[in-house]
């Protein structure tokens, strides 16, 4: 088992596939020729933390982080013991903004995860010092899988989606069940054009808590 949960139906189905196969191919020389990110072990952390069945958030970023020890497998977060990057940095601003209290916490979001939120970067891998080197390897092809899932899911699931590129994932989510909230991206190039005030964090909780769903402890 990859997954450990209901995660597993979805790599049964796409492991099948060609793109899949020859990621695996190439991924296992890389791991051993050049420094990738995650850890192997931590390609499909979110997705282990995060069950379908659980998941009631998606915050959808783009690739790992890829300076050293960094990449967790989660979207956004770092280990607790890493300086906090630029765009978590302005997440937790809008936190402030939005609940008035200062957010005294460290970078690691795996308690999100815990609670349901799928913090899932659309490619899964990465070189050192090469952002979006593995982005035409094939992940985009997952990833929009699970998407697909997601979107199938009966119970009310929030969209996070900030930057053109997360956006673009809306062409999935078609389920009116569901919440899809978009803004421009928590960069520190874009965060002032409207991702600080966007309500999201609040409006996401308003809406779980509307359809009988446990709210997520942000902060």
């Amino acid at each position: 088992m990859i997954m450990n949960n209901d995660w597993q139906v979805l790599f049964d189905q796409e492991i099948k596939k060609d793109y899949l196969l020859n990621l695996r191919y190439f991924l296992a020389k890389e791991y051993k020729t050049k420094h990738i990110y995650p850890a192997m072990e931590n390609i499909f952390a979110a997705f282990k933390t995060t069950s379908l069945k659980d998941t009631k958030v998606v915050i959808l970023g783009q690739d790992p982080y890829h300076g050293p020890g960094q990449a967790q497998g989660y979207a956004f977060s770092v280990p607790a013991n890493f300086p906090l990057p630029p765009s978590l940095k302005n997440m937790y601003k809008e936190l402030e903004l939005e609940y008035g209290v200062p957010v005294n916490r460290n970078g690691d979001l795996t308690d999100w995860a815990r609670q349901g939120v799928l913090l899932m970067n659309t490619t899964l891998t990465v070189e050192e010092s090469k952002p979006l080197s593995h982005g035409n390897m094939g992940w985009q092809n997952f990833t929009d899988e699970a998407l697909k899932m997601i979107n199938a899911k009966e119970e009310p699931v929030v969209f996070l989606l900030w930057g053109a590129k997360a956006i673009s994932a809306k062409r999935f989510l078609n389920n009116p069940k569901h919440l899809v909230l978009t803004s421009p991206h928590p960069s520190p190039l874009s965060a002032h054009r409207g991702f600080l005030g966007n309500n999201h964090f609040k409006t996401c909780n308003e809406f779980l808590i509307k359809n009988g769903l446990t709210p997520i402890q942000w902060i």
